[in-house]
């Protein structure tokens, strides 16, 4: 019988994915989990300040057999500061601040980002949610460092890379279901289901479904998602200029709720330019609906790839004649979208939530 440990998480940026993530965590593991969080918002402060403000309210993190933290934790000032009595620490990559892309009108923070390699260096554990990512992270470090006048730390990076695991996120959707939650949509129902952000790139989406109405295809819309103190112009244009459409607009509370749109979608689209993971494509894939996404990023990694010909388009043309191509001939969308749905299960936090507890159980060399 395997030891079940006592974990703090530490969360410093608790919302969206951040969130879903820590409390699919603690409600999955068989571990004796504590959360310890603070609120989603100043994230650049969180960087710096975190440390401080979580170990303040610890008390004594001896009484720990291991720290999981997430990406947004100055880990190195928190270990520094910690003192001799913490327990090993493990820290889970969700995204950096090496190769994040950039909004409008922003500077890269090259500080924020070596924060982000000297925190991976100071990890005993090292996690990240996808190979896309720990690649795209392995580049902007080399690139970042290859700057630096003198003294190079490559040594460090070798020594990250070869540490540094891959382990999915967990997904909040039973490992075995019977298909859709319920029936399509007429006429079919695209489905977006992505934060209200550029990083999204929205204008690329709406374009095409632009393209669409004056081909006058029939179709539907049900734009889902978290949105932020700072949201696209282009969700209020595209808000009046498809009000015939649109069928369901804004974040859904209900899970329920949003699993069923789900499950009536036929296709779920993403033009994103960002995505280390891509729980909210999955959970739309888990219930029916039939992926059309960009070719790069994490995704190839997570489609089987007997479908990669059918589900990525390489350009924003490519991308308008697939989406056609899906509402105007469904047809064999049933069954390839089942086979995808079953695939798609492995990501369950059932299933992930045992990888979990067998990895951090190594890392607090309780084997």
């Amino acid at each position: 019988m395997e030891p079940v440990l006592k974990i703090l998480f530490l969360e410093p940026f608790f919302g969206g994915s951040h969130k879903d993530f820590a409390l699919g965590f603690k409600e999955s593991s068989v571990h004796e989990v504590d959360l310890l969080t603070l609120p989603p918002r100043f994230w650049k402060w969180r960087m710096r300040g975190a440390a401080l403000a979580l170990l303040d309210q610890i008390g004594n993190p001896g009484d720990y057999d291991l720290i999981f933290a997430t990406d947004m934790l100055d880990l190195a000032d928190f270990k520094a500061l910690g003192g001799k009595n913490l327990p090993p620490v493990v820290l889970y990559f969700h995204e950096n601040q090496l190769s994040y892309p950039l909004g409008p009108h922003e500077k890269r923070d090259f500080h924020l980002g070596f924060t982000n390699i000297i925190s991976a260096h100071a990890a005993d554990g090292l996690l990240f949610n996808s190979q896309f990512h720990l690649n795209d992270f392995m580049k902007a470090a080399r690139q970042l460092v290859k700057q630096m006048p003198d003294f190079r730390p490559v040594r460090v990076l070798d020594k990250i890379e070869q540490k540094a695991r891959i382990l999915y996120p967990g997904c909040r959707f039973p490992a075995h279901i019977g298909g859709a939650a319920s029936l399509p949509s007429e006429p079919p129902l695209i489905v977006w289901n992505h934060r209200w952000e550029y990083d999204k790139d929205p204008e690329t989406f709406f374009a095409a479904i632009g393209k669409l109405k004056q081909a006058e295809i029939p179709f539907s819309l049900a734009v889902l998602g978290e949105q932020y103190e700072i949201v696209p112009k282009v969700f209020e244009q595209a808000r009046q200029e498809f009000k015939d459409e649109i069928l369901a607009w804004g974040y859904v509370d209900s899970r329920k709720e949003y699993e069923s749109w789900l499950g009536k979608g036929r296709v779920v689209v993403s033009t994103a330019i960002q995505e280390n993971f891509g729980i909210s494509v999955m959970e739309a894939v888990r219930f029916g609906c039939f992926p059309l996404l960009p070719k790069r990023l994490s995704y190839p990694e997570l489609i089987p790839e007997k479908f990669h010909g059918k589900v990525f388009y390489r350009s924003g043309d490519d991308f308008f004649k697939k989406l056609k191509e899906l509402l105007l001939h469904p047809e064999g969308l049933a069954r390839e979208g089942r086979e995808l749905s079953d695939s798609a299960g492995r990501f369950s936090w059932e299933i992930m939530g045992r990888e979990y507890d067998k990895a951090l159980i190594q890392y607090a060399n309780l084997t």
